[in-house]
C-alpha cells in the first residue's frame, strides 16, 4: 500500500473514531494532526517527539478527550477509544500502548 492509500485509509478510520467517540459520550477536538518535518525535529531535540513521526505523513492524530464537559488528559481516559481504534484495522496503533494516550496513528516504514 502506497502512502497517499494509507493516508486516504488513514481519514476514513479516524471518521469511524470520531463517530464512536460520540457514540459512547465523548467529545473529541483536534489535537495535532500535520507536524512540518521541521517541527518534529525541533520537538525531537526537546525530547518531546520523534523526527521520524508519522504526523509529517499525515498518517497519525492527536486528539483533545471530554466527558461531560471535563478535558481528560490521562491516558486511561482513552483507552476505550484505543482498543476501539486498534480493532478498526490491522494497521492502527494506539499510543496508549507506548505513553502517548491521545495519539491515534497507522504504521508505515516500520513506524507506529
Amino acid at each position: 500500500m502506497t502512502t497517499r492509500q494509507k493516508q486516504s485509509l488513514f481519514v476514513e478510520l479516524v471518521a469511524h473514531l470520531i463517530l464512536q467517540a460520540r457514540r459512547t459520550g465523548y467529545e473529541l477536538t483536534f489535537g495535532e494532526a500535520y507536524r512540518s518535518q521541521e517541527e518534529a525535529t525541533r520537538l525531537a531535540k526537546l525530547g518531546k517527539g520523534i523526527a521520524a513521526s508519522l504526523h509529517t505523513q499525515r498518517l497519525a492524530i492527536d486528539f483533545n478527550l471530554f466527558k461531560d464537559g471535563r478535558y481528560l488528559t490521562r491516558t486511561e481516559a482513552y483507552r476505550p477509544l484505543g482498543a476501539y481504534w486498534e480493532s478498526l484495522h490491522p494497521l492502527c496503533r494506539w499510543g496508549g500502548q507506548f505513553g502517548d494516550g491521545n495519539h491515534f496513528s497507522i504504521t508505515h516504514g516500520g513506524k507506529k
